[in-house]
């Protein structure tokens, strides 16, 4: 049986005893331990049943790669599935169950799957769940839904927080071993700054286990020494508990940290997701044991070496009191020292190498232990444990030379460096015939821009060592015994949780599934939760094997992350809820709330949609706030507009092609509207673009188009234009902006004081630095109303208080605020275009009337190719005109202008459709735009909209400007 030892245990900590239960059985452990190892220490060897078969499963490994002791951990709110008990670090209180199971653990019906094995092989659901094809929706579907998936889905909100945050360095070091370790002192001893990342609770990897010397000195002293010296620099930041999971282009890391899934409800949050970005990766993730492939086994107490030898060292617990050692290399043997070590009985090691005279197999055989060479296993006795092995030749067929009792097997099969994080962003590989494994290839790793190595692997090719330190040949071997005949390869499993057992590879091959990529989705070889970890290089060798080819000629998987599975709450972080997308908020929101602003959303941001007075509706309140600031002053919040900065010897070069017009001439001081095309040719943004300095331009665009735009803009510059020298920053949220609206503006800012805003000395269009109000300010001369108006830009943190200014000073000059209506109603009226009313993503800018603003001269823009496509450019398009209803009423949100005739459905055709409708205070009447067939040359004529009760209303077409048609408000 599995029991708790009554000495060691290097991570454990005794005197702090912990309480938990397991399918509600009260268990105890210590501080310290892992779940896995609580399981042990409580003889708890069976832990789940596997996917397809429902075969009994233990635990196999100590750490991510384990594929079998997946847990349901916590209850209702904080149920958590597939939690791997290995990594899982206990605490008192905690609750978990097994999975896939009924109606329990120890008795499954789902077994029954085990005993029709020969009719379940690889793909057979490519095959079965095919005729007779009425059955698919009403019988297989129903039962394939039943049956998939392991665990159980929480039904409730979690209620832990999780966090993100970003971190960057020059030196990141995944993995703190000895490797990790060195790599990480030396680059900050060069004065580099260091962010060193390490997946469990302590330094030093296996080191400790092992029990090897570091430099002449015993491990535990120089780690010791190690960590102090890290620990005390400034420019090295250690964190524990955290998995660089993923690694992406341009030094771009994530990693996910554990910050309080061990001590549950003290307040911090959960996880944490780092975003890291680093001049340099390395990573230092060693290397994973193999399993071997011999009969039975996935038998609860199979397990790899390395986590018997884990379990006894750090936890002081052993799988059992008599443990056969297996293998094909000389590190189990430091297993059968460590075993021998705690008291515990080691009846055989069976190596299936001929001779085995190293320095380990000689401390073996002095300290009593039998060694046989040549022996393999050929079969695991027992059920839900084990109870014994079967020695046979390694070089036979598998006839049974001996049996030995036993209540565990350690087993290796070598090792398989973790390359995944190398291989992320396409990193290639190379096999070595020295440790039978795949290794990184220093010729051909991931590059940066600048044709550096992204990452480097250290560490990761030692494979086996001796007692030195010295690495060791591991020589091949795959399959127990070699020659083993169908009955065996049938009972010998690759992928524990997924049940892909030698016989299912070789049988893809003979259907013809030779692609690693096709046997891997026939057979779903390496698609359980951890990735092939353990099955992905034992089942590449049985395909080459099956193949007649060497395993570089059959190659390997993808590896992509993550690296292990993250929690979709760490994903999130605070993104849930009420803040499942970032609330933005002005400079001036407290000043709006304060002043009973009623809010709309515009992207992420919330607007004042107007700001009523007591007992003034909605519509009152905006009409009131046209009329106000046509008439005296009005001021706008307009810092939500976005702002994009656009630098460099090629920047107006790049606008060029952005911009329908041209951008490049415009001269420093001035300003200038700009239409902005996909390539299609459809309209997708406009905004004012201001020349700052010789190779610098601030693009404005749509409240909600900021982040877009700027994301369209870098898309270009990575993806295509390369080599343009070209920078954008989006700076949207940097600068407060306020609007100066109506006949009074002027008046307002020569109140404030501090700079010259006549019409002489900045006209309209231009642009001017300054003070305002004893504020650095950039002063606009553009209008969206058409009256005489200034956007005014200030520091951000200068908002709030330019506001309050603008408002105190201007209460003699009749200020009101005004919102996101009244600033609709007023360009309207002025004929002015608003993305996402007057375009719906099928518009271009000729559709608008705003030939004016394309070039003529340019060879080329976004876009154009695509509006001189014939349908884009045929004469029968709508097109953007203004009506003016017969009886001045209102046309309604979406209403169709009527054609004559009915489609083929019975509805009435249509000609056109509005695109923007209000009723106007200033005009004391409904006001629309539209689009219209043949629109600019119907000018006076009378057409029909229809109306949400199902009658129709009369409008004249006319052009779009219903105010101030001359412009001349906008230009005192």
């Amino acid at each position: 049986m599995s029991t708790r030892l009554t000495r060691g245990g290097r991570l454990i900590d005794r005197t702090a005893a912990v309480e938990f239960s397991f399918n509600g059985k009260r268990m105890r452990g210590f501080h310290g331990d892992t779940l896995a190892a609580a399981l042990l220490a409580n003889d708890q060897m069976l832990v789940g049943r596997s996917f397809k078969y429902h075969r009994p499963r233990g635990i196999v490994a100590s750490g991510p790669e384990e594929p079998n002791a997946l847990v349901n951990l916590g209850s209702g709110a904080r149920l958590e599935p597939n939690q791997r008990a290995t990594t899982t670090e206990l605490f008192d209180g905690l609750e978990c169950t097994s999975q896939n199971h009924w109606p329990s653990l120890e008795f499954d019906v789902g077994v029954v799957n085990n005993h029709v094995s020969r009719f379940l092989p690889a793909g057979f659901y490519y095959k079965t769940f095919i005729h007779p094809r009425p059955f698919w929706k009403h019988v297989f579907e129903p039962i394939i839904r039943r049956s998939a998936g392991l665990g159980k889905a929480p039904t409730q909100p979690d209620p832990d927080r999780y966090e993100q945050a970003y971190a960057f360095c020059d030196v990141l070091v995944i993995g703190a071993g000895v490797a990790g370790l060195k790599v990480a002192k030396a680059a900050a001893d060069a004065g580099q700054r260091v962010i060193l990342l390490e997946q469990s609770p302590t330094l030093g990897g296996r080191a400790p286990v092992d029990q090897t010397e570091v430099d002449g000195q015993p491990v535990e002293t120089w780690l010791s020494a190690m960590e102090a010296d890290l620990a005390a620099r400034d420019n090295v930041t250690i964190r524990t508990r955290t998995c660089g999971f993923g690694v992406y282009d341009h030094g771009y890391v994530l990693a996910d940290e554990r910050v309080a899934d061990h001590t549950p409800g003290d307040g911090r949050p959960k996880h944490r997701l780092w975003r890291i970005r680093a001049g340099r990766i390395v990573s230092a993730t060693g290397a994973i044991e193999r399993p071997l492939s011999f009969a039975g086994n996935d038998i609860p107490g199979v397990m790899l070496a390395s986590a018997v030898r884990d379990y006894v060292v750090n936890y002081a617990v052993s799988p059992g009191d008599r443990t056969v050692i297996v293998t094909n290399n000389d590190s189990a043997y430091q297993t059968a020292l460590a075993l021998k070590a705690a008291g515990l009985d080691v009846p055989a090691i069976l190596d299936a190498r001929e001779a085995a005279d190293g320095a380990l197999p000689q401390a073996a055989r002095a300290a009593g232990i039998r060694v046989l060479t040549g022996k393999a296993i050929a079969r695991v006795k027992g059920t839900k444990r084990v109870t014994g092995v079967a020695i046979c030749a390694q070089a036979g067929e598998g006839a049974v030379q001996e049996e030995i009792a036993c209540e565990a097997v350690a087993m290796s099969g070598g090792w398989s460096p973790v390359v995944h994080l190398f291989s992320h962003c396409g990193g290639k590989l190379l096999w070595d015939e020295t440790i039978s494994a795949f290794i990184p290839d220093p010729a051909r790793p991931p590059l940066n821009h600048d044709g550096s190595a992204m990452v480097e692997c250290v560490g990761a090719a030692a494979g086996d060592l001796d007692l030195t330190g010295t690495p060791v040949a591991i020589p091949p071997v795959w399959v127990m015994p070699q020659g083993a005949p169908i009955q065996l390869r049938s009972k010998m499993w690759l992928d524990y949780q997924n049940d892909v057992k030698v016989s299912d590879v070789e049988l893809a091959s003979r259907e013809g599934y030779v692609s690693v990529e096709h046997t891997k989705r026939y057979t779903t070889l390496g698609m359980a939760t951890d990735q092939g970890k353990l099955s992905n290089i034992n089942g590449l060798s049985v395909l080459a094997e099956t193949l007649g080819q060497e395993i570089p000629q059959v190659g390997t998987t993808t590896f992509r992350p993550p690296y292990t599975p993250v929690t979709i709450g760490a994903l999130a972080g605070e993104a849930r809820g009420e803040i499942f997308q970032p609330l933005r908020k002005t400079p001036m929101h407290a000043a709006h709330e304060k002043a009973g602003a009623y809010f709309e959303p515009v992207g992420l941001w919330r607007r004042p949609y107007c700001f009523p007075r007591p007992g003034e509706t909605h519509e009152q309140a905006v009409h009131r706030e046209v009329l106000n600031t046509r008439q005296n002053l009005g001021l706008l919040d307009a810092s939500t507009l976005g702002k994009i900065i656009v630098k460099g010897p090629d920047a107006g070069k790049f606008l060029d092609m952005l911009y329908t017009g041209v951008m490049s001439t415009l001269p420093v001081g001035k300003c200038r509207y700009g239409l902005m095309c996909n390539e299609q040719g459809f309209l997708i943004d406009d905004g004012v673009v201001a020349r700052i300095d010789e190779d610098t331009w601030l693009c404005h665009t749509t409240s909600g188009g900021a982040d877009r735009i700027h994301a369209w803009m870098e898309d270009w510059l990575q993806c295509e234009w390369w080599d343009w020298q070209v920078y954008t920053a989006n700076v949207t949220e940097q600068y407060a902006q306020v609007a100066v609206v109506g006949p009074n503006a002027r008046k307002l800012l020569q109140v404030l004081g501090g700079m010259d805003v006549s019409k002489e000395a900045l006209p309209f269009m231009h642009w001017a630095d300054g003070t305002l109000a004893g504020l650095p300010a950039r002063v606009y001369r553009i209008s969206f109303s058409g009256e005489l108006s200034y956007e005014i830009a200030v520091p951000a943190s200068h908002g709030a208080a330019f506001w309050a200014a603008c408002t105190q000073a201007g209460k003699a000059l009749g200020a009101m605020p005004y919102g996101t209506e009244a600033l609709h109603i007023m360009r309207a009226e002025k004929g002015f275009i608003m993305i996402g009313d007057e375009t719906d993503g099928t518009v271009i800018p000729q559709d608008l009337g705003l030939d004016w603003a394309i070039s003529k001269k340019k060879a080329d823009y976004l876009g154009k190719r695509g509006q001189e496509r014939t349908f884009l450019a045929s004469p029968d398009r709508w097109k953007l005109v203004g009506f003016e209803t017969l009886d001045g009423s209102v046309i309604p949100d979406g209403a169709y202008v009527i054609a004559e005739g009915v489609n083929a459905n019975g509805q009435r055709n249509t000609q056109g459709r509005v695109t923007s409708t209000y009723y106007s205070p200033t005009l004391k009447r409904g006001i629309a735009m539209g689009l219209l067939k043949h629109g600019p040359a119907r000018m006076g004529e009378v057409v029909e909209f229809n109306t949400v009760a199902g009658g129709t209303v009369k409008a004249r077409v006319r052009d779009t400007v219903f105010y101030d048609k001359d412009g001349e408000k906008q230009n005192v």
